[in-house]
């Protein structure tokens, strides 16, 4: 795949995020892209399952929102530096809501096909800037 082009297919991705659009999920995710995640105990697979951590997020965060901030692609790899934002309004991973507000900078490295599709997600640990900001880790406020 053309560099450019895989920029473009993530600036897809971050609508397909944003707004849980399953139609983008299929055309932008390979249907045998295996997903590992702290959520499941098995991999989660194609676009449905990708989409199915994104509404886990939501479960906590009713509004949270993806923004790339940076990307940087070669050959078949696009790296992603994202801000993530949103309100700690519901029940995330046992911690009742707290009301507060986040916007943490997340890195992820998407892996395409020679058909142009994600095939897999390595993510950074972006998840203690979420704790931190919603007070669930106070040794780290």
């Amino acid at each position: 795949m053309d560099i450019e082009q895989n920029k473009n297919l993530m600036k897809k991705f971050e609508t397909m995020i944003n707004t849980m659009d399953i139609n983008l999920a299929n055309e932008l995710i390979s249907p045998e892209a295996k997903f590992t995640t702290p959520i499941s105990s098995v991999p989660l697979v194609g676009g449905e399952g990708y989409l199915s951590v994104v509404q886990f997020m939501r479960s906590g965060f009713s509004n949270i929102q993806w923004e790339i901030e940076e990307m940087v692609a070669e050959n078949n790899i696009v790296a992603i530096n994202w801000t993530c934002s949103g309100t700690h309004d519901g029940e995330f991973l046992g911690i009742e809501p707290t009301g507060k507000n986040f916007n943490a900078r997340i890195m992820n490295f998407y892996y395409f096909d020679d058909n142009g599709k994600i095939i897999n997600d390595i993510a950074a640990e972006g998840m203690i800037a979420i704790f931190k900001a919603i007070g669930a880790c106070p040794l780290l406020v």
